[in-house]
């Protein structure tokens, strides 16, 4: 719907959130190998960005004057901008790439591409490309293929051609770089205390002779390539069909979606570009773009660390939780009180161990589960199925739409099916994100449930590098309602009944617009009034207004916002009392919470929801209160130290212009997500 109200698209917005990853790729006093990673980070994020959101931008570019008319805005206006930002970016990138790789070389460590190897580093890779590649590598020759195959927009390739000086016969062959099952990276033998790091492509390079030794050739020359592909899914809605199978059908439509951009290296001949634009049939649709040797930057993700722990962060131990630490039995513990876990400061085994006690307790009859992403190894799962041997009742509710996790969901679900597991994957509208587990226990005669409600995923791997929150509660007015939730997986058409929950669609858009107008009418009437946000995004043009207006009454809000925001802070008039920030830093802030002032008496809530229209009405998404006054102190003080960071926080404005908050030269440095630790070790050796 068109507005009238400041609004920074979403699009522009969250390409300065990835350049606030990239300023952390530029950042001296980040470790280089660290450094390294954020490259990888960006990079991938970059990927999805033209997977989904240009995807979609695309589509809507066919209908640009209806578009502006009822969305306020020219997709064709926004593409250009974001092809502006992006040549932006790109420069900043190789240059960051280019320190980086001039910091390495400072620690003795060298990247080395095919030609730079002397004869025992050649040796090595002959040797290394027998044993672990030789048997991954299966070309396709381009001059003899019927059709030009599919390309994948996960991997790389190596476009070859080869050919004899006297001689008119040309070939062309596709080699996929096979990253999936073997390290992008190849650590040489060292000397002399240097070390040597090669691709996986240039591996490839160096042994194509033997590749396509069958053929007579005098010269040979290969270049990375790489394809982007919408990553919509069109899910298939033929009645004769589950919705597993049309989430299958639609998978395997996405892998031969429509091309957005094709990558190739800036060396390749013009053309040899021809011959593979014709080849691939791409229309003027396709963005051609000219990169450089290497694609695929994600993979510096898993950069190995080569022993130099000292170019990394110093890693931290997990805080022992006080109230969990020694206790024989987690279920008795929440019996007496809420307990709040906060990841990655709290080791997530917390939960595994809840869920291991719950499999073995003959009193436990049911345990209830909403599950978005999992761990590829999940001992979540893992724990289910144990309690599913165990005789208990086992219910899950599996998103297949978790993007670029779909296909994972689908095995997890036919796994727990064939268990025995009572499992849901789909209700129609609606997405399921929120974060859920209930546990059932039989004691006395009476159904007591145990909930675990939190703002992160059901997952090891993240709990380790994400920050979020999961309450553990056996407070039944706040567990009977989750019951609730499960009773409308069921059946869809009854709606829960709630008093205490804020659940989307249901009832957390007008929760929160009466939890506003509180606020307004507090400052209305002379008394002191604030709102407290921390969110991965804030895009909802109803919520910005209201803010809006809050902020007209008087009423003081600061944002912690990670990615997107749309609202604009700081305009005279409009928003001149919300100040809002972004925290980029070592772990991915990813927890929401919610502090609405309430004259000195705070409402304080956790959640799974981000202030986005699909949030809020096309997702079930659970807000709950945190009613314990030691975890709201407790939030409450992780928050404050958070808008009090002047390290990594960056401050919003209209201009988008990621500066880091200016902290004075007397001013005590606050980095919050160091700080945080401290004030969590410090409650463990109070309870000492």
């Amino acid at each position: 719907m068109p507005t009238n109200v400041p609004i920074i698209n979403r699009e522009l917005s969250w390409l300065s959130f990835n350049e606030r990853v990239l300023q952390e790729a530029e950042c001296t006093d980040v470790p280089v190998l660290e450094r390294l990673k954020f490259l990888g980070i960006y990079s991938n994020n970059l990927d999805e960005f033209f997977r989904v959101r240009i995807a979609t931008i695309k589509r809507m570019m066919d209908f640009d004057k209806r578009a502006l008319h009822e969305l306020g805005f020219s997709p064709a206006k926004v593409m250009a901008d974001i092809q502006a930002k992006l040549k932006i970016l790109q420069k900043k990138y190789t240059k960051a790439y280019e320190n980086i790789i001039k910091e390495l070389e400072k620690e003795n460590i060298f990247f080395l591409n095919e030609t730079q190897l002397d004869k025992p580093q050649g040796d090595f890779v002959k040797n290394y490309f027998q044993e672990k590649v030789r048997l991954e590598i299966f070309p396709i020759m381009l001059d003899k293929a019927k059709e030009f195959p599919t390309l994948l927009d996960s991997s790389i390739y190596l476009a070859v051609r080869f050919s004899k000086k006297n001689n008119k016969e040309i070939h062309y062959a596709l080699i996929e770089v096979p990253t999936s099952s073997v390290s992008r990276f190849l650590v040489l033998p060292s000397k002399k205390d240097k070390q040597f790091i090669l691709f996986l492509d240039d591996v490839i390079r160096y042994n194509l002779k033997a590749i396509f030794q069958i053929y007579d050739f005098d010269k040979i020359e290969a270049y990375t390539i790489k394809f982007t592909r919408d990553a919509e899914l069109d899910v298939d809605n033929d009645v004769s069909l589950t919705f597993m199978e049309s989430m299958e059908v639609s998978l395997k439509k996405r892998k031969s979606a429509d091309a957005l951009r094709f990558v190739y290296d800036a060396e390749m001949p013009k053309d040899f570009q021809n011959y593979l634009i014709k080849k691939m049939d791409l229309d003027n649709k396709v963005q051609l773009y000219a990169g450089a040797r290497y694609h695929n930057f994600k993979d510096f993700i898993k950069f190995p660390t080569l022993g130099k722990t000292h170019l990394l962060n110093p890693t931290q131990q997990h805080i022992p939780h006080p109230d969990l630490e020694k206790t024989r039995s987690i279920l008795d513990k929440m019996k007496t009180k809420d307990i709040l876990l906060y990841y990655p400061y709290h080791s997530f085994d917390y939960f595994l161990d809840l869920l291991r006690e719950a499999a073995i307790d003959p009193n436990v009859s049911h345990i209830r589960c909403t599950l978005y992403r999992v761990a590829s190894h999940s001992h979540v799962i893992k724990s289910l199925i144990t309690a599913l041997h165990n005789g208990k009742d086992v219910t899950v509710f599996i998103e297949l739409r978790a993007r670029f996790d779909e296909e994972a969901n689908i095995d997890w679900a036919t796994i727990l099916r064939e268990e025995g597991a009572r499992v849901i994957t789909g209700i129609a509208g609606l997405k399921v994100h929120s974060k859920l587990c209930l546990i059932t226990r039989r004691e006395k005669g009476n159904k007591i449930y145990y909930g675990c409600i939190g703002t992160g995923n059901l997952h090891e791997k993240t709990a380790r590098i994400y920050t979020d929150a999961m309450l553990l509660t056996c407070n039944q007015s706040i567990t009977k309602e989750a019951r609730l939730i499960f009773s409308f997986f069921d059946k869809n058409y009854s709606v829960p009944k709630l008093q205490h929950l804020l659940v989307a669609p249901f009832n957390l858009r007008s929760k929160l617009t009466t939890l506003i107008n509180r606020e307004i009418k507090h400052v209305k009437a002379g008394k002191k009034a604030e709102i407290f946000l921390k969110l991965n995004n804030l895009v909802d043009v109803d919520v910005i207004e209201k803010l809006y207006q809050a902020s007209k009454a008087g009423v003081k809000i600061r944002l912690i916002i990670r990615g997107i925001c749309s609202l604009v802070p700081g305009i005279a008039g409009v928003s001149e009392n919300i100040e809002a920030i972004s925290i980029v830093d070592k772990f991915l802030e990813h927890n929401r919470v919610f502090i609405f002032h309430n004259l000195g008496k705070p409402d304080l809530f956790i959640g799974s929801a981000d202030l986005m229209t699909r949030n809020l009405d096309h997702r079930i998404e659970i807000v709950m209160p945190i009613a314990d006054e030691k975890i709201k102190k407790q939030l409450t003080q992780i928050m404050e130290l958070q808008w009090k960071d002047n390290v990594k926080a960056r401050v919003f404005n209209d201009a988008q212009s990621n500066f880091f908050r200016t902290r004075i030269a007397t001013e005590k440095a606050i980095r919050s997500q160091d700080a945080i630790y401290d004030l969590l070790e410090d409650v463990v050796k109070k309870k000492k």
